[in-house]
Formats: C-alpha cells, sequence, structure tokens
C-alpha cells in the first residue's frame, strides 16, 4: 500500500478502502464502479442470523443520477480520491471549454456537459464576467462539475440584460 503513495501531490491513489459503516451524508464511495456522493444513508438493524445492513444512496459526481446499493456493516466499501481543480474559462466552442491552468498553458480537452450548467456558462460568458470552471478528477474521468463567479472588486463585469 506504501507503493501506492505518491506524496508529492498528496494523492493516495484513485480509491482506499473503508468499512461501510462510517461512512456519511456527504462522503464519497465507489457505488455500481463509479464515483458517488452520498445523499441518504440507512442502517437496518442487526438480524439474528447476521451483520447490520447499510443502503447507501448517492449521486454520480459526473452526471447527478441517483444510484443505490445495500452492503453488511462490517464489509469494506472503495473511497475514491477527488481532485478539485479551479479554472478561468478564456473561450468556449461547439461546446468544449478553453481553460487557462495555472501554469498558464490552456487546456482544450474539456466538455460541458448538457443542462443548466451550459446555458448559465455559455450567458455568463458571453456577458463579459469572469468564470472560473470548477472541475472533478476522480477514476480517470474529469467534468465540470460548478461555475464560480470572480467577484473581487477589480473584476465585477456590467450587467447584462438576457
Amino acid at each position: 500500500m506504501a507503493d501506492d503513495l505518491d506524496f508529492e501531490t498528496g494523492d493516495a491513489g484513485p480509491q482506499r478502502p473503508s468499512q461501510c459503516s462510517p461512512q456519511h451524508c456527504n462522503g464519497f464511495v465507489v457505488l455500481k464502479g463509479q464515483p458517488r456522493k452520498i445523499v441518504e444513508m440507512s442502517t437496518s438493524m442487526t438480524g439474528k442470523h447476521g451483520h447490520a445492513k447499510v443502503h447507501l444512496v448517492g449521486t454520480d459526481i459526473f452526471t447527478g443520477k441517483k444510484y443505490g446499493d445495500i452492503c453488511l456493516s462490517i464489509h469494506n466499501m472503495d473511497v475514491p480520491s477527488i481532485k478539485r481543480n479551479d479554472f478561468q474559462l478564456i473561450g468556449i466552442q461547439d461546446g468544449h471549454l478553453s481553460l487557462l491552468q495555472d501554469s498558464m498553458e490552456v487546456r482544450e480537452d474539456l466538455r460541458l456537459h448538457e443542462g443548466d450548467l451550459v446555458k448559465e456558462t455559455e450567458q455568463k460568458y458571453s456577458c463579459g464576467e469572469e468564470i472560473l470552471i470548477m472541475v472533478l478528477s476522480a477514476m480517470t474521468e474529469e467534468a465540470a462539475a460548478a461555475i464560480k463567479f470572480d467577484t473581487s472588486p477589480g473584476n465585477m463585469a456590467k450587467p447584462c440584460s438576457y
């Protein structure tokens, strides 16, 4: 296990095992092979033939779809390593984002998924607002998860009519 640790970046690898019972809402687990954020959790009473069961409901961190699973409270579950990075949006073309990294390199390989996030991002960008895109990375996948607005005094955009 010590061979999997990357001390320079602080990354503990793609996932690590953890017992099912200490998981909690708003935590992250791997359900059905994908990273999910726990939104509901309930534990059944211990029966005469075994251990308590934990019912977990989680939303996919990339698509927002809900998934459920049941496991024994003493069994191990995988907990994914989630990385969050903020990048400045410098362009949108055909659904692909042009993002400025901290190293001042431009990244153009990330695509916005359809939905409200796309509409809001395009509207705000067309008004000239400074936008930061929060990118989540887990288990070899990446997705734009949210947008943030740069509200520092020097970066306040003029009001835009929609």
